[in-house]
Parts: C-alpha cells; sequence; structure tokens
C-alpha cells in the first residue's frame, strides 16, 4: 500500500492565499459562501478574511481529497456539532454544487445519529430538508442517485 508523503511547501503570500481561498469559496458555495463573508464586514472582518485564508486558501485547497470528499466531511462534523445549522445548510448547498446527491447527504446525516446522537441528525434533516427545498425551488434539477 502506497503511502502518502506529506508536501512540504514555501508559504504563499497572503494575497495569493487569499485569492486562492475566495475562488475556492465561490467554487464550493457560490453566493451563499459570499454572502457569509459579507455579513462580518461591518463587524468581524477578520473573521471572513480567517475563513478564506485558512479554511479556504490552506485546507480546501490541499491535495488528498477532492471536494465533494471534503464537503461529505463539512457535512458530518456540522451535524454532529449539532448547533451550527446556518453553516450546515450553506456546506449542504455547497456538497449539492460540488456533486452530491440528496440522498448521499442524507446518508451522511443519519450516519451521525450513531455517532452524536438522533438529537443532532434531526437537526441535520430539518437543514437538509429545506436546503432540498430551495435547490429545487431555484431551478436547479434535483440531484438523486
Amino acid at each position: 500500500m502506497p503511502t502518502l508523503q506529506p508536501k512540504f511547501e514555501q508559504p504563499t503570500s497572503e494575497p495569493s492565499r487569499y485569492r486562492r481561498g475566495w475562488e475556492k469559496l465561490t467554487e464550493i458555495d457560490g453566493d451563499a459562501g459570499e454572502k457569509v463573508i459579507a455579513s462580518l464586514k461591518d463587524i468581524a472582518p477578520d473573521l471572513g478574511r480567517y475563513i478564506i485564508e485558512f479554511a479556504f486558501g490552506d485546507i480546501y485547497s490541499r491535495p488528498g481529497l477532492d471536494l465533494k470528499s471534503r464537503e461529505i466531511a463539512t457535512v458530518a462534523a456540522l451535524t454532529a456539532l449539532g448547533n451550527a445549522q446556518p453553516q450546515l445548510k450553506v456546506h449542504i448547498h455547497g456538497a449539492l454544487n460540488v456533486g452530491c446527491t440528496q440522498e448521499e447527504v442524507v446518508e451522511v446525516i443519519l450516519q451521525m445519529a450513531v455517532y452524536a446522537g438522533f438529537p443532532a441528525a434531526l437537526n441535520g434533516i430539518t437543514a437538509a430538508k429545506e436546503v432540498f427545498q430551495e435547490w429545487d425551488a431555484s431551478g436547479h434539477a434535483p440531484r438523486h442517485d
């Protein structure tokens, strides 16, 4: 079995890190991600920059996992937290944007019932239902298996 060798790279300059993060954010979340960042400008612009540079510029841009796998992991984590409904909805949209089906999203959330409990899974299913309705109403073709 091949081992994954870590890649050590020179740190990138902040402008390229921000640009890379912004491009990844819009690729995954589109308008929803942009709205989150815009909502922070008047109260916590640094938080928006940290999200763009670290989460999307550094982590989401890493090799090793495709965006679909990263969004599945993110939906699972946010479901398990049980208290991050707005972020969960943004990332369910993101999961659909990068190729997840509605059935895959539901299965990921159901899997979390085992590890995070039924209340967290129920909250996740409620968020998914709302996102699926928004997705379908906005003219996107439903993503089913």
